[in-house]
Order: structure tokens, then C-alpha cells, then sequence
């Protein structure tokens, strides 16, 4: 399976065994630097309870998380080897789930889709009408 498969496998899994606030009004995908040695990075799940398009604390709003139950990536190839290209990875798995996922339309059913690092700035992948 590859790592794509496995990403899928993960959220698939979160957003059928995990029934969603019905408060929220996003969901951001957090990530985390495991091991900056390693290159390992770590994906949670969060809903929110509010959103804000000019104003990145929305995504501190958690009304749900997968707490502990997090996907973690490891990068190897040379030039990924950076918290930026984790992020555009990453990005482009969920623009690819929202767009073919399973259980994208939960996703999609709130106000926005966003992912970032927890101390740094968010990136808008979906926004609704």
C-alpha cells in the first residue's frame, strides 16, 4: 500500500467511526514536526467551532479531535526534506481526498478545510460558497 493509500485508510477511518459536532464550521488538518532528524511529520484532524477567513485562531476553536490518533509521514527523498514541502504534500493528498474521498462530502459540508502547522500561518484548501 502506498503512502497515499495509507493517508486515505487513516481519514476514511476518523470520519466514519467519529460522528462530527454538529457546531462545527471547519476542520484543519494540524500538522506536527516529530523528528526533524528523521524528517517525520505528524497529521491530526480537528473540528472547529468557528471560522474566520482573516483571522488564523479560528483553528484553535477544537469542538472535536483525533486527540492521539494521528498519521504520521516520513519524507526521504533530498529535497523534501522541509517542513514546506510536508505541508504541500500533505495539501495535496486533501485537495485529492476532497476531490475523490469517500467521506469528503463531511468535509466538505462546513464552512472551510484548512491546513497548517500549529505555530505557523494556515492555508485555505476549501472554502464554501
Amino acid at each position: 500500500m502506498d503512502i497515499y493509500s495509507e493517508f486515505v485508510s487513516w481519514l476514511d477511518n476518523l470520519l466514519e467511526n467519529n460522528e462530527m459536532p454538529g457546531e462545527a464550521k471547519a476542520f484543519c488538518f494540524n500538522l506536527y514536526e516529530e523528528s526533524i532528524e528523521d524528517y517525520i511529520y505528524a497529521v491530526q484532524l480537528v473540528a472547529c467551532d468557528k471560522f474566520d477567513e482573516n483571522d488564523d485562531d479560528w483553528a484553535c476553536e477544537e469542538c472535536w479531535s483525533s486527540e492521539e490518533d494521528i498519521f504520521c509521514v516520513e519524507l526521504s527523498d533530498e529535497d523534501k526534506k522541509d517542513w514546506k514541502a510536508a505541508q504541500n504534500l500533505i495539501s495535496i493528498w486533501i485537495k485529492e481526498y476532497l476531490e475523490n474521498g469517500k467521506y469528503s462530502d463531511i468535509l466538505i459540508s462546513r464552512q472551510a478545510v484548512g491546513i497548517g502547522f500549529v505555530d505557523g500561518e494556515l492555508e485555505l484548501i476549501y472554502k464554501g460558497e
